[in-house]
């Protein structure tokens, strides 16, 4: 072939030829073997499959013969509440349906455990988790000892309070089990008590100012951003429980978000318009308190939504955020998570069909999402207790909150939904907010972030990528307890402890590696370090909000109450 280029020149070689016929081969010639190769990945890892399936099934069917012959030397724990009755150790029967449950488990998670991608993982334990979970015996009458225990001493009465409780949640509850008593918690009564008022308001949120309970505090306050898919009570308990209360006690200022409980009529509501409310939030704050510059706490994606609106602040040089906190926040959506189960395009896709369609993604329908990921303890377990046992839930003032929940308006579902299913806070200018290209390393207030051991949404490692995709210096901690449960967590506990260590380091293991155990709470953490960012001291104010912000009602406020 003659270079037409080179065509007053000399011919080229035969392999440059050849290179150049390899170059201008049309785009599906080359792709046959490309194809061919994937072909050949999906056969081998099907084979692979049913070749772990073959293995994990005659290892189940082995089991399951060592068990009817009672040969089987699996322990049926005790610490599992579903088999905390003496029969399922001590009835021959009972022991073997234990012992046989046990190793169907055990078998599905294996296989759950095969696929060689973390997001195909981590789909695939979340539908073992709800399989098994689903079968296991103590969710059916007859293989529920303790059930049938009860059933007998209150003469059948349990089984009909048990199909009372059945039929309320089937008209009130859509058919999933109560969690909590109806009516034991009243918001502004017995949790969500703290003093305050609301000083600020507009048709998304209500800005409440917290009283303060020292002679002094801090210069500089801290304005709290909880999510916009819950109430923000979970920061402010019952007394002795309320983060709010501590940092009050600890002569920080308070301030923190009541998000609306948006309607089908907001379904536009997205990411510009929460940001721009958190930025009218900080102009009140700083008018209130007099001074030049806050602090900052977002939790969970209320975190998400702080740090695109200090990248806003950033790209325009407003310097009015001095220091921020983050708890149990996920930036890189790219880390494994349980939540990846659900990064898959065609869940996403109906997702946000389903809310553009209602203008909201409803609070319930979020909920049972998360009860779905911890099945045994959000489903299963109330399943038995309500109407097998025909029991009223206990009561828990942090289960009480999470039925409480919030709706998401369809376009900020949506927004969220793009930032999970292809990363974008992680990909500098791939998201515009208020019209400013995000670039995470922009931000560059100093961070102090947490993750929690045990964190099924959100897991520490995960929340640990946000030292390392902010600008700024970071401090991490690491809390011993799960993803609400690390958020409410005050001093006083024995069994609460956290790991503090060095800098950040870029691996997460090498970090905790260099860390300390203390006992206690990061709440005593967060105000050391907080204190040390927020100035000088002086006299606490005698009144709540000025002139341009007077107190508007007193806390918690009026859109809190709303219900879903």
């Amino acid at each position: 072939m003659v270079n037409r280029r080179s065509s007053v020149g000399t011919l080229d070689s035969p392999k440059k030829q050849s290179r150049k016929l390899d170059q201008e081969r049309p785009a599906p010639e080359r792709a046959v073997p490309q194809r061919v190769g994937r072909a050949v990945a999906r056969s081998k890892s099907v084979a692979s499959g049913v070749a772990g399936l073959a293995g994990a099934s005659v290892k189940l069917y082995g089991e399951l013969a060592r068990t009817m012959v009672g040969f089987s030397e699996r322990d049926v724990p005790a610490k599992d509440p579903r088999f905390a009755d003496p029969a399922w150790r001590e009835h021959p029967m009972y022991r073997r349906l234990g012992q046989g449950y046990l190793a169907f488990c055990e078998a599905a998670d294996r296989l759950a455990e095969g696929n060689p991608n973390w997001r195909g993982r981590a789909r695939n334990r979340f539908l073992t988790g709800v399989l098994t979970s689903t079968l296991a015996p103590s969710n059916t009458l007859l293989g529920n000892p303790a059930a049938l225990k009860r059933a007998f001493e209150t003469g059948g009465m349990s089984l009909a309070a048990g199909m009372k409780n059945m039929l309320a949640d089937l008209v009130h509850n859509k058919g999933m089990p109560r969690q909590t008593p109806n009516d034991v918690f009243r918001v502004g009564e017995n949790i969500a008590t703290t003093p305050g008022a609301v000083v600020f308001r507009n048709e998304m949120v209500e800005l409440i100012q917290y009283q303060p309970t020292t002679a002094q505090v801090c210069e500089q306050p801290t304005l709290l951003i909880v999510p916009p898919i819950g109430k923000y009570y979970f920061m402010d308990l019952a007394p002795k429980r309320s983060f709010v209360e501590y940092a009050v006690s600890c002569g920080i200022p308070m301030f923190v978000t009541s998000w609306r409980n948006p309607g089908p009529e907001h379904a536009a509501w997205g990411l510009d318009d929460y940001v721009q409310t958190c930025l009218d939030m900080v102009d009140a704050v700083c008018s209130i308190s007099g001074s030049k510059q806050i602090n900052t706490l977002g939790m969970c994606a209320g975190g998400i939504i702080t740090t695109l609106m200090l990248a806003v602040m950033a790209d325009r040089g407003d310097k009015r955020v001095h220091a921020a906190g983050f708890g149990v926040m996920l930036l890189d959506f790219g880390s494994e998570a349980p939540i990846g189960a659900f990064n898959a395009g065609p869940l996403l896709s109906m997702a946000r069909r389903r809310s553009a369609s209602k203008g909201i993604l409803p609070a319930s329908d979020l909920a049972n999402v998360f009860a779905w990921m911890r099945p045994n303890d959000l489903v299963w377990n109330y399943w038995s207790n309500n109407y097998l046992m025909g029991k009223e839930p206990p009561a828990f003032d942090i289960l009480a909150w999470s039925v409480d929940g919030t709706n998401l308006t369809g376009k900020l579902h949506s927004q969220f939904l793009d930032i999970f299913g292809n990363n974008l806070l992680t990909k500098p200018g791939a998201l515009t907010v208020l019209g400013v290209a995000v670039d995470l390393k922009h931000v560059r207030q100093e961070v102090f972030a947490t993750g929690a051991l045990t964190d099924h949404l959100t897991p520490w490692k995960a929340c640990y990528r946000t030292t390392q995709l902010l600008g700024g210096k970071s401090q991490f901690v690491l809390s011993n307890s799960g993803h609400i449960a690390s958020l409410v967590n005050p001093p006083g506990n024995p069994k609460a402890s956290y790991w503090v260590g060095p800098k950040p380091l870029e691996d997460a293991d090498a970090w905790r590696a260099e860390c300390t155990q203390k006992t206690g709470t990061w709440w005593e953490v967060w105000s050391e370090w907080t204190i040390a960012r927020s100035g000088r001291k002086r006299a606490a104010p005698e009144v709540l909000g000025n002139v341009e912000h007077p107190p508007l009602c007193a806390a918690p406020g009026r859109y809190v109450l709303e219900k879903s």
